[in-house]
């Protein structure tokens, strides 16, 4: 009995250290951008969504990359997950607008996404990383 109340007290720990450090991680765009990067590169889309600006766009270039994904090879997918983010360089372009350029190891292709500041929360614009528009 006392190692069940320890493991459903070690569960509940790490379930509320997880949801912390996920509102923590949307108060800077960096922190809030690696969140997103790395969800997506993982194939957990329910949690690159919490990082999300939500609008029907964004969502709708998120559903069409969990599909692109659901597609690649058991390797590919494999090495996405193992992949590591490289942050080349990041521009802030206003207080509420940054732009973060990164690649990960395991395709080394450049890529980018924006962040925008919105109640006091630093979300992934998606669409700027198809459309470039700003």
């Amino acid at each position: 009995m006392k190692k069940l109340i320890i493991g459903l007290l070690v569960i509940i720990t790490a379930i509320t250290a997880c949801q912390h450090s996920a509102e923590v991680n949307k108060r800077d765009p960096l922190e809030s951008g690696r969140g997103f990067i790395e969800s997506s590169l993982k194939g957990d889309y329910v949690e690159a969504q919490k990082y999300l600006l939500k609008d029907s766009t964004n969502m709708q270039y998120l559903n069409g990359l969990k599909e692109f994904n659901s597609k690649r090879s058991d390797e590919e997918r494999e090495g996405y997950k193992n992949a590591n983010i490289l942050i080349d360089s990041t521009q802030q372009l206003s207080d509420s607008v940054t732009i973060i350029n990164y690649s990960n190891t395991y395709k080394n292709q450049p890529s980018k996404i924006k962040l925008v500041k919105k109640n006091n929360e630093w979300l992934v614009d998606f669409k700027y990383t198809f459309t470039g528009n700003l």
